[in-house]
């Protein structure tokens, strides 16, 4: 049987669902509790490998406390899809390694070692 590919508007809606989720420091486990499901589930949705239906949208919505519209924000084929702040921010933590190095970062308390960290991101994405 042929695998379909997630659609990209399905993609989106994934990862700004694990945008929000990240922000507010809930794990997929809390979500999928939450909504009654697996944490597997969540990761299918957040990935865009399975859509995510209307009322089961609204319940995510508020539960990560944001407007239905949230999850359109910048989406594809939609007008005004410029990259902004918070596209930007979705697309970082659609990444899998984001988590990592969000929470490492997080777990820096120096304020001096968390700017080096910086430095040392901004100098190895200029060497592309």
């Amino acid at each position: 049987m042929h695998q379909k590919s997630p659609s990209p508007i399905d993609r989106h809606i994934g990862s700004r669902v694990r945008a929000r989720r990240i922000l507010l420091g809930l794990s997929q486990e809390k979500l999928a509790e939450s909504l009654g499901l697996t944490f597997q589930q969540i990761q299918k949705y957040e990935k865009g490998a399975n859509r995510i239906g209307a009322s089961r949208l609204l319940q995510i919505a508020g539960i990560l406390d944001v407007s239905i519209e949230f999850f359109f924000e910048d989406a594809p084929g939609f007008s005004g899809s410029a990259l902004t702040g918070d596209s930007v921010m979705g697309e970082f933590l659609a990444n899998p390694d984001s988590d990592r190095l969000i929470r490492g970062f997080l777990r820096l308390r120096d304020n001096e070692l968390r700017r080096k960290v910086v430095d040392l991101v901004d100098w190895l994405a200029s060497l592309r």
